[in-house]
């Protein structure tokens, strides 16, 4: 953990006094990906993983499907840069992180997508279906092992379970970095989704539903709770989405069908 945090110095109030004491702050750090030579975004993320940082941020938003699609990776990380070779052209670099308004699904609702979103997205075809036990489990253990929160309080979580097991799990200082870092990991490790739960620690953005989405997960499961948007876009996208996974209880938004008793 001495490369995710820092200890620094500081002055805390109570009853009426400043007193110096210790304190451990999280760290950041700033990544520029390359993709085939075009740079392509800076990310300011928490140190480390930035192969499975990278490569799940390109599936997320749509640049590559597999691991298969990436010829070559070269980190330098004491620089934060990362070059990203694939074996085919990615023709919608031009008009990346660039938003627009688009019909949602066919439906003529406007939402807010990327560019490269707009004309790709698929509701998610799956037949998985998750007990209420495993949902609160997996929110539980996920509490638990937020290791760095618990000495920072600076950070967000985010893990891949099943069954009411994690199979991996990140830390970050960002909400989207931690999705693509389980998701990056899935996908170097070569690790089906799609009878699995994405788990989050906080807010579901329609950005973090739409990242699911690319992946193929039928479920998103949250501690926190999710935007109007995001549950207007799980219920056209056959995502179940969970929000407020807390001791005994969840609020089901989207896809009570998956959700067994």
């Amino acid at each position: 953990m001495s490369d995710l945090a820092q200890e620094n110095t500081i002055h805390r109030y109570q009853n009426g006094n400043l007193t110096p004491t210790g304190d451990l702050l999280v760290r950041e750090v700033p990544l520029t990906i390359f993709l085939n030579d075009s740079e392509l975004a800076t990310l300011v993320c928490s140190p480390g993983a930035y192969k499975e940082l990278a490569t799940g941020f390109l599936l997320t938003e749509g640049l590559i499907q597999t691991a298969d699609d990436i010829a070559e990776i070269t980190l330098r990380e004491d620089e934060g840069l990362l070059w990203v070779q694939t074996d085919r052209p990615v023709p919608q670099v031009e008009n990346f992180l660039r938003r627009q308004l688009a019909s949602c699904c066919g439906k003529g609702r406007s939402g807010l997508y990327f560019v490269n979103d707009a004309a790709q997205l698929q509701p998610v075809n799956s037949p998985a279906r998750f007990t209420a036990g495993d949902i609160l489990a997996a929110a539980r253990q996920l509490e638990e092992n937020a290791r760095l929160f618990r000495t920072t309080g600076g950070v967000h979580s985010a893990a891949l379970a099943a069954g009411g097991r994690l199979l991996v799990m990140y830390e970050d200082i960002g909400r989207h970095n931690a999705v693509d870092k389980v998701l990056g990991h899935c996908l170097w490790q070569r690790l089906p989704v799609q009878d699995k739960a994405l788990v989050l620690s906080g807010r579901v953005s329609s950005e973090i539903l739409i990242k699911a989405v690319r992946a193929g997960l039928p479920a998103v499961v949250s501690r926190s709770a999710p935007t109007a948007l995001t549950v207007e876009l799980a219920r056209d996208l056959n995502i179940c989405l969970i929000g407020f996974a807390r001791g005994e209880r969840f609020n089901v938004y989207s896809g009570r069908e998956r959700v067994v008793l």
